[in-house]
């Protein structure tokens, strides 16, 4: 078989044929493979080492756009496919237009199908991994080279520059803290841009929000129906999502999901959240109402670093606002919203200073 070249999904599915019939094996690996670097060129040769055809599926430049954002990818699938064709170890190279690679999987049924060490089996996208246990293909989880990936070196490119700072906002409902921060961006009041709104609802009010100031709006599937839960895959496709976008810093806004490894370490000190009570009063949910039936005087909120424990992290700032008499927990509400939007934009903006 000669070595490095395009193929259409077809001819890999037949040349998978004749490699089974030969007792030999058919490795393939999946992914956008933008700016190629040391890093795939390490992660390709071993995948080759696996089998003795190695098939590289790139996603076409729409979906590329579509999974890391605008501005990506930054070469395109022409250039993409020829770079991989070049390499020895890459028999042939393929090019597919779905966001996920479930058809590619499907139609060519490789004996081995590879994922970086970024990925874990129990991330990989649920209808993927059903896939692949359906049709009982190996799968082998390969190390990445540390600090070697395509958002490390975008990153890296940008070191000396006036790069601007940017702010994703992640949440469930009605946006508006996330009204408030893109507002104080818009003025000039932030130091940042907010450059991407995550949601986890289709039909939420903060992708409103984000079509009026013109900020990209992605929902993210969270995989599972377990209140306040996100699956390994979800996770891993919010960092994904972060990284692409050269995020500095991450609002939670309402957002109704608990995040956890690794985007905890991928963001340590740079995710913050507001919760409507003077922490550490009345964490987790209802702390509005817990305020009244307690017969409080005094209610606020807090804007705090996100740890793994429930409303447990640093706090950072905290504002006052005065219960008074007869409030219900919507009117008391109302005033703390006031106040979080704020001092929320005010804290970020200092975070974002001290980068």
């Amino acid at each position: 078989m000669p070595q490095g070249y395009l193929s259409s999904i077809e001819e890999v599915a037949a040349a998978r044929e004749d490699l089974g019939r030969e007792g030999r094996k058919l490795v393939l690996t999946n992914g956008a493979f933008d700016l190629l670097h040391v890093g795939h060129v390490r992660y390709l040769r071993e995948a080759a080492a696996l089998g003795d055809c190695l098939v590289v599926a790139i996603n076409g430049d729409d979906s590329v756009r579509e999974l890391k954002g605008e501005g990506r990818p930054v070469n395109g699938v022409e250039d993409r496919a020829e770079m991989l064709c070049a390499l020895e170890f890459v028999d042939r190279v393929v090019v597919f237009e779905d966001r996920r690679a479930t058809g590619v999987i499907e139609a060519i049924q490789p004996h081995i199908y590879t994922k970086g060490g970024d990925y874990t089996a129990d991330s990989l996208i649920d209808e993927e991994k059903a896939l692949l246990d359906r049709l009982g293909i190996q799968i082998e989880i390969l190390s990445l080279v540390p600090g070697k990936s395509t958002s490390e070196t975008l990153k890296q490119m940008s070191v000396g520059k006036d790069a601007v700072k940017k702010v994703a906002v992640l949440g469930s409902g009605k946006g508006s803290n996330a009204e408030a921060m893109m507002r104080a961006s818009a003025e000039g009041r932030l130091g940042g841009e907010v450059a991407l709104i995550l949601t986890d609802v289709p039909d939420a009010g903060i992708l409103d929000h984000a079509e009026a100031f013109g900020v990209p709006g992605i929902v993210i599937d969270p995989g599972t129906t377990k209140k306040g839960r996100l699956t390994d895959a979800a996770i891993k496709e919010i960092l994904d999502r972060l990284q692409a976008a050269s995020i500095d810093i991450v609002v939670l806004a309402g957002f109704m999901r608990i995040v956890r490894e690794p985007l905890l370490s991928a963001f340590e000190g740079r995710i913050l959240n507001v919760h409507p009570s003077l922490l550490p009063k009345y964490p987790g949910l209802r702390a509005v109402e817990r305020a009244i039936e307690a017969g409080d005087s005094v209610a606020g909120c807090s804007v705090h670093l996100i740890d793994s424990g429930m409303d447990t992290g640093e706090i950072l700032r905290q504002e006052e606002v005065p219960v008074e008499s007869g409030d219900t927990p919507e009117v008391l509400q109302a005033r703390i919203n006031d106040a979080e939007h704020r001092a929320y934009p005010e804290v970020v903006a200092e975070l974002l200073a001290a980068l």
